[in-house]
């Protein structure tokens, strides 16, 4: 999954990307709380204020995130999720 780059927006396409690969792992959005582990927009600007390779990681309900400006993508550690569902 990819976010846009540039532009209004960008932080709510962040959130969706976010949210869908929560999704595409079997994560109902029922179960979690988003704010509660991970400010939206803070990570937004860190993901277009660097200059040089960033990554951000964040676990919700014991889904591993790895964020880019370019990606959110799952760090499989023992069960593999796809978010090609």
């Amino acid at each position: 999954m990819t976010s846009s780059a540039a532009g209004p927006g960008v932080a709510s396409n962040l959130l969706v990307d976010i949210i869908e690969t929560l999704e595409a792992c079997g994560l109902d959005r029922d179960e979690y709380h988003l704010y509660d582990t991970v400010d939206v927009e803070a990570l937004e600007g860190i993901m277009h204020s660097s200059n040089g390779n960033v990554e951000v990681q964040f676990t919700v309900e014991g889904i591993r995130l790895a964020v880019t400006p370019e990606s959110v993508d799952v760090l499989i550690d023992e069960e593999p999720c796809s978010t090609d569902q």
